[in-house]
């Protein structure tokens, strides 16, 4: 399988703080990655890295078969490229149905014209219903989102990224707040979504991490400490010692 995100050699400070230290990262076409590790290990700088959102002081990010230095774009080049990202917090039209909210995600020309002139198509509409579907919201598509519970909007934001049809979703701690049920529901819908597309999840819960069944990589002080299965880097003194021992 070909590597779709190679970060090579990235550092980067905040007022002296290494937040990064020269981390390397790989994640192939079609591929689900777990990334854990203490507070302050570098998980979300990383994201932010990925995404545009923070330039690095050294080292490469490079995306997809064409080696296109991610680090040349701004944040909406990059989203363009196909990164979508999920923070932690569910950002959805709260006042807008299920519906009206994957049919302003689809992936549209977004001109200010086009979308004032915006009619939904027939396969608008099938493509809405497919990906309400895929992430268990199909008997939700005409309610307010603002009446889902906290795990269903979770879900509806998932749905809104696949809307845009992402090679590469980086995924903030899709657990937290979540009952055990719609933890379960998560994880299905993660091991789906990484058949098609790389698949980033950064989470704490290690039930969770476990239950997605795929290689974990361990950040600390910015750096990779271990990469492997769970059951390989949660055995590891140094990870025990940093993080799980805690």
């Amino acid at each position: 399988m070909s590597t779709l995100l190679e970060v090579s050699g990235v550092s980067v400070s905040f007022d002296g703080f290494k937040a990064i230290n020269n981390l390397s990262f790989q994640i192939a076409e079609a591929e689900l990655r777990a990334v854990i590790g203490p507070n302050g290990a570098g998980k979300t700088t990383f994201m932010d890295i990925v995404t545009g959102k923070t330039k690095p002081d050294e080292g490469r990010v490079i995306w997809g078969e064409k080696s296109l230095s991610l680090l040349d774009m701004d944040e909406a080049q990059i989203a363009r490229q196909g990164i979508g990202r999920k923070f932690q917090k569910p950002t959805v039209f709260e006042d807008q149905s299920v519906r009206d909210n994957l049919m302003m995600a689809l992936k549209k020309d977004r001109w200010v014209i086009a979308v004032l002139l915006f009619r939904a198509s027939d396969a608008d509409t099938a493509r809405v219903e497919e990906l309400a579907a895929e992430v268990g919201l199909a008997d939700q598509l005409d309610r307010i989102a603002g009446e889902l519970s906290h795990g269903q909007k979770q879900w509806l934001e998932i749905g809104m990224l696949l809307a845009q049809e992402p090679r590469l979703l980086l995924v903030d701690e899709p657990a937290a707040g979540m009952t055990p049920e719609e933890r379960e529901h998560t994880t299905d819908l993660l091991v789906e979504a990484a058949k098609t597309r790389a698949v980033v999840v950064v989470e704490h819960d290690m039930e969770f991490v476990r239950r997605l069944n795929c290689k974990v990589t361990v950040l600390h002080e910015g750096a990779v400490l271990a990469e492997g299965g769970l059951d390989h880097v949660t055995s590891d003194p140094e990870v025990i010692d940093v993080y799980l021992g805690r």
